[in-house]
């Protein structure tokens, strides 16, 4: 029988797994293999961390492959749909999508750093995603705002934007209506616009671009090739929009 020292499994370990054919042992000799095996990882705990180490890294290298993949695949929906607001400088060299609810409290606490993002900059473009998930209020808030943007254009879903991300209370009739009065607008025609086919087409297309992308979840932000899930502050932004640009003078 062949004698498996700790270091001929170290180097067994170590080489590519078809170096090792195990269909070519003998029962017995398999059986000493796998007694070798657990005696040396309980002897070495530190070698089966340092694997589970180089698993993690190569899944989350194919991950952000696979993310890269389906924002490239889809970036004409992603950044240049009509139906979206854009704001900031439409010329920006880079340009931040959001998934955002009105309901969320994370994407209230991102609005003024975002905001301040854009401003401070001046050379990102902005595209909102009305992507409500929270239930009946943020469904009814994104129809507020679509609908706002169809009957006033881009001026008047920004500030509709603006004063739903700050609503206190639920988002109600009672409350869009005013809502609706303090903004100049004409209830009468912005509650049946709210319901018509093409705002709820600019909701669904978002859900299911979200599910194509796998987010499911708000904020959600896309800025170029890069995936940001959930609230960043905006020292964290300011350095993603840094890293993004030294990786594009890198690229050309």
């Amino acid at each position: 029988m062949r004698f498996l020292t700790a270091a001929a499994l170290s180097l067994g370990l170590a080489a590519p797994a078809a170096a090792l054919d195990l269909s070519a042992l003998t029962e017995a000799e398999r059986n000493a293999f796998g007694a070798a095996v657990r005696s040396y990882l309980l002897e070495n705990p530190e070698v089966l961390m340092e694997a589970i180490g180089v698993l993690e890294q190569r899944q989350e290298q194919a991950q952000s492959l696979t993310e890269t993949e389906f924002l490239r695949a889809n970036a004409e929906a992603i950044f240049n749909n009509p139906s979206d607001w854009a704001g900031g400088n439409l010329q920006g060299d880079l340009t931040l999508v959001e998934f955002v609810d009105y309901r969320c409290g994370y994407c209230r606490k991102a609005w003024t750093e975002v905001e301040e993002l854009v401003k401070s900059d001046g050379n990102i473009k902005i595209v909102m995603k009305e992507f409500p998930i929270l239930g009946e209020d943020s469904l009814a808030s994104s129809k507020f705002a679509i609908a706002a943007r169809n009957l006033g254009g881009d001026e008047a879903y920004k500030k509709a934007h603006d004063a739903l991300i700050a609503l206190k209370g639920p988002a109600n009739e009672a409350a869009l209506s005013g809502l609706a009065k303090e903004l100049g607008l004409n209830w009468a025609e912005l509650a049946p616009a709210m319901e018509a086919p093409e705002t709820l087409a600019v909701i669904g297309a978002n859900q299911q671009l979200a599910s194509s992308l796998q987010i499911n979840g708000t904020p959600t932000f896309i800025l170029e090739e890069t995936m940001l899930r959930g609230y960043v502050p905006l020292d964290g932004m300011r350095q993603m929009v840094a890293q993004q640009r030294d990786a594009a003078k890198t690229a050309n």
